[in-house]
């Protein structure tokens, strides 16, 4: 590159994406560890090899430094339902991308949905915890109702959609709760096609049946 030229301004966010990402790894290991109050600012910085200065840079209390996992936990869910096309149920699309992340994830992909489920679980008895779970589902259902609203060619604002996607959210939450704490404590799940059919049953539940099936064209 040119001296002067001008960086592209999306650079510096995606390395501060990048750190952010790796602080709450590092953190999200330490939490699950020591749990949060054994866990101290100095202590994550040192884990990461950078200074507390820089942690405060990034998150605003160590608390907080698992929401950048915790997001990473449900961004998957969030990109399959941002590409679910209109011809096919809910069932087929999520069969689909959950065998598809079982096949192509690498090691980092599967350590961080790992330390997702770690974090949801401790969420039940760290409140501040709970709350990066609960910004991360807020995320979830406010994309959730825009994906809804197009899928039925509806307003998004409309008081039925946002009730809807609220439900749809609110059954995702429910599932990734109960599937990560039976990861967690080596349950047999069935396999990802079980998996993937389970989460769409319970997107179709909550929401009365009126979301899952094809659109017609």
């Amino acid at each position: 590159m040119a001296t002067g030229t001008p960086r592209p301004r999306g650079m510096s966010e995606q390395r501060r994406h990048r750190l952010r990402l790796e602080i709450s790894r590092e953190a999200s290991r330490l939490f699950w560890a020591h749990g949060v109050a054994g866990t101290s600012g100095d202590r994550i910085a040192q884990a990461v090899g950078l200074s507390t200065r820089t942690i405060w840079r990034h998150f605003r209390s160590k608390e907080s430094c698992a929401e950048p996992i915790v997001t990473q936990g449900v961004e998957w869910e969030l990109a399959a339902l941002r590409n679910w096309p209109p011809h096919l149920s809910l069932e087929e699309h999520f069969a689909a991308e959950v065998a598809r992340f079982g096949r192509h994830a690498d090691a980092t992909e599967r350590t961080d949905t790992l330390l997702a489920m770690q974090m949801i679980k401790l969420a039940d008895d760290e409140p501040s915890i709970r709350t990066a779970w609960l910004m991360a589902c807020d995320q979830v259902e406010r994309e959730m109702t825009m994906i809804i609203a197009r899928r039925l060619r509806r307003s998004a604002t409309a008081p039925d959609v946002r009730l809807t996607g609220a439900a749809a959210s609110a059954a995702f939450r429910v599932v990734n709760e109960d599937i990560g704490a039976a990861t967690l404590s080596g349950a047999d799940l069935g396999g990802f096609t079980v998996v993937s059919r389970r989460i769409a049953q319970a997107v179709r539940d909550a929401t009365g049946g009126e979301i899952g099936d094809p659109v017609p064209g």
